[in-house]
């Protein structure tokens, strides 16, 4: 499997293959609304903004799983990363990405980059960044903040 054999569903509803984003570069980042952790909204936007161009992508995917702290509807999640944070990069429908019920593209991410502690998340704002040829490339512990990777980013973007 590649990451490009992979789908998921946009807030929206719309399914969307990962193979939609090759040659680009992809942070992916489990996310949430209600976490000690959500600032990094604000980062991610910047990170988009600064490099789409450039043929950066952001999915970003919520999930409940940590502290019930995106416990809200797609809809709801979705206002509040707008409003809150202006979030244009892709969102998607929340997901698990930990248990049997994980998302498939999880698994997988998981599975190709395990943590220092195990291959589980452990947290919200988990990021792996995959590259122009989808290979994941690194997995980012969920208190390392987006613009302490922009250097990685930069460099895949080349």
């Amino acid at each position: 499997m590649k990451f490009y054999d992979f789908k998921a569903r946009k807030m929206n509803g719309q399914e969307v293959s990962m193979e939609d984003y090759k040659g680009k570069v992809v942070l992916v980042v489990n996310t949430a609304s209600k976490c000690g952790l959500t600032p990094q909204f604000e980062e991610l936007e910047a990170l988009y903004k600064e490099y789409k161009d450039q043929g950066l992508e952001i999915l970003g995917f919520p999930c409940n799983q940590f502290a019930k702290q995106d416990s809200g509807s797609n809809e709801e999640i979705h206002s509040f990363c707008q409003l809150n944070y202006g979030v244009s990069f892709n969102m998607f429908e929340k997901i698990e990405v930990n248990g049997k019920n994980a998302h498939p593209l999880y698994k997988f991410l998981k599975y190709e980059k395990g943590g220092v502690m195990g291959n589980e998340i452990k947290w919200n704002f988990t990021k792996f960044i995959i590259d122009r040829d989808g290979n994941v490339v690194k997995r980012y512990a969920p208190i390392v903040k987006p613009n302490k990777i922009e250097n990685d980013i930069k460099e895949l973007l080349k």
